[in-house]
């Protein structure tokens, strides 16, 4: 299978239209959700206080994320500063904003969970940067390794690839799709739903991450990624049990 082979400065361009359509796209899903939920609208206190975290959040982890994951670019008396500037981590936005949202509510005052209203938008803005990696092809860092399966797909150097951005917006579509089927029981736990959301996500990027190309390899052979995912997941997985449990319990 041919994939889509476009100039770089094309690619470029595709692959941030994309991420700008992914963003705008989730934060209209998300103030959907509160209208249709009547909570206040975003620019209310509270709210507002809790986006802005979320943003910021997302914003700084994203390229810390990505820096962690691509730390050569930093070598050399002249580093590809166009690279280090534009580069994106989807994990990196997801704990950034985590982080964000949880330091907003603290300093606001907000109590209870907010998470779970993210979860669409959330799959919403995965598939479609995703679909922006897809078509920026091998000028973005998202494809897999080369494979002998038959949807192995060719991005112009003559090797067929793990279409590792497709892999990905199925996850999330597979993901939305159980969490939707079991919406009922986990609204009597708010915040559940996030909490498996993100937990599957992050076991999910530690899994497939193993056949993409590793641009800097850590302990064990593991990207900087995959190892933000294991500390993450160490970190995580406890408060995703412990609210489990209480849910079985009720």
């Amino acid at each position: 299978m041919t994939g889509p082979v476009l100039p770089a400065a094309t690619a470029q361009l595709v692959h941030l239209v994309f991420e700008w359509l992914a963003l705008a796209g989730g934060v209209q899903l998300y103030r959907w959700q509160r209208r249709r939920a009547s909570q206040p609208a975003l620019l209310q206190p509270g709210s507002f206080a809790v986006v802005v975290g979320c943003i910021l959040g997302a914003a700084i982890g994203n390229k810390l994320v990505f820096w962690i994951e691509m730390p050569h670019l930093w070598h050399g008396l002249d580093p590809d500063w166009r690279l280090i500037a534009s580069g994106q981590s989807i994990v990196g936005g997801l704990l950034g904003g985590l982080l964000g949202v949880e330091i907003a509510k603290k300093t606001a005052g907000i109590r209870g969970s907010t998470g779970d209203q993210f979860i669409l938008p959330l799959i919403a803005g995965t598939i479609v940067g995703r679909i922006g990696c897809f078509l920026a092809g091998l000028h973005d860092g998202t494809y897999g390794v080369p494979t002998t399966l038959p949807w192995g797909v060719d991005f112009g150097d003559g090797i067929p690839r793990h279409p590792t951005q497709i892999y990905d917006m199925l996850f999330v579509l597979a993901v939305g799709a159980l969490l939707w089927r079991a919406r009922r029981p986990l609204a009597r736990s708010p915040g559940l739903a996030f909490k498996l959301y993100l937990a599957s996500y992050l076991a999910w990027r530690l899994f497939v991450d193993g056949i993409k190309p590793v641009a800097y390899a850590y302990a064990f052979g593991l990207s900087g990624i995959q190892w933000v995912c294991v500390l993450a997941l160490a970190c995580y997985l406890p408060f995703v049990f412990f609210q489990s449990r209480e849910l079985a319990r009720t």
